[in-house]
């Protein structure tokens, strides 16, 4: 075995073992804390449920209304002109959406296109420097009760936005086309 392997394989049982006798030390009655806790997870699990089916809802209809790819077809000259790919751009639309779904499209193009492509290389950077905006809405803020959510998303897809560009700019900085 290597010595990552080791620490890979030990990691998780030594930590848990630290936090039970830290909190043991300490007096804390560690079983029972653990025991809330997980009815505390349990509680916000279900509390998600009704925000996730309705993202994913959305998502699929969005995807098999064919509105994707009638977008996709109004944005490929622009895309053409600028020198981007427009195999990417439902990448970037994606992955503020969902994560899985973004994860799925980059395999994807990488398949198609090969790691070591531009595109490739692009979306592996799209995958790695933006965040699911719109997930991290629903979900986190469904999760605590925040309603106005307005000022969070403008700058979530902002940044996503920003995000996407510089990636371009840096992915074609360092490999060129």
């Amino acid at each position: 075995m290597t010595f990552i392997q080791i620490i890979s394989t030990w990691l998780i049982p030594v930590t848990i073992a630290f936090i039970l006798l830290y909190g043991t030390i300490k007096k804390v009655p560690t079983y029972e804390a653990f025991v809330e806790g997980g009815k505390e997870g349990i509680q916000i699990a279900f509390s998600l449920i009704p925000y996730l089916v309705g993202m994913l809802v959305s998502i699929s209809i969005f995807r098999a209304s064919g509105a994707l790819d009638y977008m996709m077809n109004g944005i490929k000259p622009l895309a053409d002109a600028l020198g981007l790919p427009a195999e990417v751009v439902p990448l970037a639309m994606i992955r503020t959406i969902s994560g899985t779904a973004a994860l799925g499209m980059t395999t994807d193009l990488i398949a198609t296109y090969g790691p070591d492509s531009f595109i490739g290389r692009l979306a592996s950077t799209i995958q790695g420097s933006t965040e699911t905006t719109l997930y991290v809405l629903t979900v986190y803020f469904g999760a605590v009760g925040i309603k106005k959510m307005g000022d969070a998303l403008k700058v979530g897809i902002l940044a996503d936005i920003l995000s996407f560009i510089v990636s371009f700019f840096i992915v074609l900085l360092v490999f060129g086309k």
